[in-house]
């Protein structure tokens, strides 16, 4: 692989992308690869969009370039919609099937668009839609949608599925382990099913 593999992770505030993000990093370090990464939080204590910039076996700037991304991971449809200018023509998106309404839009009372209408915006990207929420619960905690994601994604990142379990084992708290393993095994079968032509939606 010539340059770096670009991954930018999308989301609201309070969804784990910052760990998600370190996840990533720490696969980077178990596999002795470069890493560069970055995050921007913004408003992210008030629901607001979180970016996560990783850059494996990235030797310069810590950001991506609109345009250039291999792989967008989204944690929330509209997040997915607002950050594809990002993604490469060849790039693929692993999204979850979740829209997360921002705590100022609800109060304002604007329209969010339907499921279905984002989806169709985003088909053209090579996209994975996963049903992280649920997959989540059936693991044994909703907090595990990040690690459920991570899972998904596996499938176009150049890690040895391992090196990203061995990552989780290491930086989720220790009594929820067994949980977060579980996690990555179910979204990593959401993914095969991408893969194979099927979203979890």
């Amino acid at each position: 692989m010539s340059g770096s593999y670009d991954v930018l992770m999308v989301g609201i505030g309070g969804q784990g992308i910052i760990l998600a993000s370190n996840i990533l990093g720490e696969a980077c370090l178990i596999e002795g690869r470069n890493v560069r990464g970055a995050e921007t939080h913004g408003m992210a204590q008030r629901g607001g969009s979180v970016e996560g910039h990783i850059r494996i076996d990235g030797k310069f700037g810590p950001l991506i370039a609109p345009g250039t991304a291999q792989l967008m991971i989204a944690f929330d449809m509209l997040e997915a919609l607002r950050y594809s200018h990002f993604l490469a023509p060849e790039g693929h998106m692993v999204v979850n099937s979740h829209i997360v309404i921002p705590t100022s839009v609800f109060m304002q009372g604007a329209a969010v668009p339907e499921k279905e209408a984002v989806q169709e915006r985003l088909k053209s990207r090579a996209l994975c839609l996963v049903d992280a929420d649920a997959l989540a619960v059936e693991a044994g905690s909703p907090l595990s949608q990040n690690v459920v994601m991570i899972g998904a994604a596996s499938w176009f990142m150049p890690f040895a599925p391992a090196s990203l379990l061995q990552a989780v084992e290491r930086l989720v708290p220790k009594k929820t382990v067994e949980i977060n393993r579980k996690a990555f095994e179910l979204g990593r079968a959401a993914g095969e099913r991408c893969r194979e032509g099927s979203s979890d939606t």
